[in-house]
């Protein structure tokens, strides 16, 4: 019989303290970027962010993304 060790077993990381930047393709490189901490789990260009990341990105995604409900209340 052997049992399982349960050191090894994964369990999500918390989010990093670090802000990343977010390249959306719809957006104006000269865009006014915001910084924004998701509430939810996202999925931006292929790139999984957690609830918790801090993001950042253009004004105008950020506000959808709000409407939306994607960002956390602060």
């Amino acid at each position: 019989m052997t049992t399982k060790n349960l050191s090894k077993t994964t369990e999500p990381e918390a989010p990093a303290a670090e802000v990343k930047a977010v390249h959306v393709p719809s957006a104006d490189a000269r865009a006014v970027m915001e910084t924004i901490t998701l509430s939810h789990h996202l999925n931006i260009e292929g790139t999984a962010y957690l609830p918790g990341s801090k993001v950042r990105v253009p004004a105008d995604y950020a506000r959808r993304l709000r409407r939306q409900g994607y960002v956390a209340r602060t």
